[in-house]
């Protein structure tokens, strides 16, 4: 495994370091973890997986650090102890179902060397059979700022970013205190990008780099599964959209919650009705709460 330093921080001669949050994730792992080029620093932080032991042999075998924690401590709460370990100039927080090409670092070091005024980018993600995989829009931000379909045609900043491979100076990241840690899964992404973009400079899109994505399969497909993602889903989306200031949040979410309901893929999957009446609860329980503290322990 990498060699940590007296500050913590993970011992490089590259000026990147990936982390990675792991949740039960070894079926993609081991491809993400192939594609990372030799000699780059992986944090690897395990979110209380089943199937610790495995990763471990695998993080070894790659040299990756690996951080246990005995319980789900959320997405961003586990990226910003990542992030703690790393002392790199730049750091790529990749999800476990991305695998990078071998020229990925280069190009977005390059992106960035050319613009240095840009706090954090995307590179080109794709879909594995080849269509874009593009955040162009977001619940925390107005609809003036959405973009088009599709990658841009060229380099360009963006109003927001996508989580699954967000590339960000270390320093603009600690700026503004990394992730929230009172947002436990989705739309952490969101916030942290539209706060870079606010606070410290601008996003960007660097289409030469490319990632190949395998949306929503970095962790396994159950009822169980799926409404733990959900519940959290329905918090955060009531929560962030309410901290960048969008009216009547809650009653949009609930809205939305209760369509979902509605569905006849509630007669015909189990899957879909653990995840929508998850959903359900989360957005509910969100807009009765009057403040939050911090980070949530509880499940659905």
């Amino acid at each position: 495994m990498n060699e940590i330093d007296e500050a913590g921080r993970v011992s490089a001669s590259s000026p990147v370091t990936i982390v990675t949050v792991a949740y039960n994730s070894m079926a993609k792992m081991p491809d993400m973890l192939a594609s990372v080029p030799p000699g780059t620093p992986v944090v690897v932080v395990d979110n209380g997986s089943s199937d610790l032991a495995a990763l471990a042999t695998l993080c070894d075998a790659h040299g990756a650090t690996l951080i246990r924690n005995a319980e789900n401590l959320g997405f961003g709460r586990a990226c910003n102890q990542g992030a703690d370990h790393a002392k790199t100039p730049f750091i790529l927080f990749l999800n476990p179902d991305a695998r990078l090409f071998p020229d990925t670092l280069d190009e977005l070091l390059a992106a960035a060397e050319r613009r240095p005024d840009v706090s954090a980018m995307n590179p080109r993600i794709e879909e594995a059979d080849g269509r874009p995989h593009v955040k162009r829009k977001s619940h925390l931000m107005p609809r003036s700022e959405w973009m088009p379909r599709g990658w841009p045609a060229q380099d360009q900043e963006v109003s927001v970013l996508s989580g699954s491979a967000f590339f960000v100076r270390r320093e603009a990241f600690e700026s503004v205190g990394g992730f929230d840690p009172a947002i436990f899964l989705f739309h952490e992404d969101d916030d942290l990008a539209l706060r870079l973009r606010r606070d410290v400079g601008p996003l960007y899109f660097a289409r030469a780099a490319r990632v190949v994505h395998l949306a929503g399969e970095s962790s396994a497909r159950t009822p169980r599964i799926a409404a733990l993602k959900a519940w959290h889903m329905g918090r955060s989306r009531v929560y962030a959209a309410r901290k960048h200031g969008q009216r009547g949040a809650g009653v949009k979410a609930l809205v939305q919650a209760v369509v979902q309901l509605l569905s006849p893929d509630m007669l015909l999957s189990a899957r879909k009705r653990a995840k929508n009446w998850a959903f359900f609860r989360g957005v509910l329980a969100e807009m009765l709460r009057p403040t939050r503290p911090g980070p949530e322990r509880d499940m659905p």
